[in-house]
């Protein structure tokens, strides 16, 4: 069985490698009727960012009128001149990528080890423990608050950085995420690895997780997406406006009486740039890594 899925790469390698160079331009230019669907919804969902953008370049008097105008009358730079001169926006930035990428890294990491042990590991309790696990996604989040505040103060994590890392090192969706997709790879690529006198550790690192990259970059995704735009416990856990990240920062520039609009929406920008960016880059890996994987249907 391993010979039989080593020839199916080698073969559709060979004949990725042999297709032209522009035949893949060519196909992807080709119109079907999807996309007189999709341009309009495409359309939609673009208008509240562009209005977003439009409106952090727009003066900050226009922006208190109701409704707003959507095109500025003249374009300025007074939101972000507020924005890096008188906010710490880099701080926060900063705060917020060393957030994420812990997030990244330790989901990764963690997730993938717990979803390989439920998905071939047998053990006693397995499933229930499975099942526990699950569980915890169902628990609103609101129910948590208290006790995990209480938590972190006995162990004098509150108004740092750990306080926002530590929540995201492991969830149940990753957890999930990672296990059904073990489950769905062929188990006779693990047991050609066992033959070849691999061990467990082994075939995880050098068969299984390869493979894995599709569910990997799917959960790189949904894990900067969570620890990116988290706002609630990051409110309720840090006070120390040095710990801040963008989310929380931005949340502050909104006061009881009075709002300035453009900052406001230039701080949302800049919050929003980087994880566009970074979709648009994990989406032409994510494409690319379903490619090559080696499976089939």
């Amino acid at each position: 069985m391993s010979a039989n899925v080593l020839n199916e790469v080698v073969t559709s390698s060979e004949q990725v490698a042999a297709e032209p160079v522009g035949a893949g331009r060519r196909r992807r230019r080709r119109l079907s009727g999807w996309h007189f669907v999709l341009l309009p919804i495409a359309i939609l969902f673009l208008i509240p960012f562009a209005q977003m953008v439009l409106a952090s370049f727009s003066p900050a008097k226009e922006l208190v009128g109701f409704p707003p105008p959507f095109i500025p009358s003249h374009l300025t730079v007074d939101g972000y001149v507020k924005l890096f001169s008188q906010t710490d926006i880099l701080l926060w930035l900063g705060n917020t990528v060393i957030v994420s990428l812990a997030a990244i890294v330790s989901n990764i990491v963690l997730c993938s080890l717990a979803g390989y042990g439920f998905a071939r590991l047998k053990f006693a309790g397995r499933n229930f423990g499975f099942l526990m696990i699950l569980a915890t996604i169902m628990i609103p989040t609101q129910l948590l608050m208290i006790p995990t505040y209480i938590l972190f103060s006995k162990l004098g994590l509150l108004n740092g950085l750990g306080a926002a890392i530590v929540p995201w090192l492991a969830t149940a969706f990753g957890i999930f995420l990672m296990r059904q997709f073990f489950l769905a790879l062929p188990a006779e690529l693990e047991e050609a690895g066992a033959i070849d006198g691999c061990n467990r550790w082994q075939i995880f690192f050098r068969i299984v997780l390869p493979l894995a990259r599709p569910a990997l970059a799917t959960l790189a995704i949904f894990t900067l997406l969570g620890a990116w735009n988290d706002l609630v416990w990051p409110l309720i856990a840090i006070n120390n406006q040095h710990a801040f990240t963008l989310q929380l920062g931005i949340a502050n520039f909104q006061g009881a009486h009075l709002t300035d609009w453009s900052l406001v929406m230039a701080g949302n920008v800049v919050a929003t740039m980087p994880l566009i960016l970074f979709f648009l880059f994990a989406q032409r890996q994510f494409i690319a890594t379903m490619t090559f994987s080696g499976l089939k249907g």
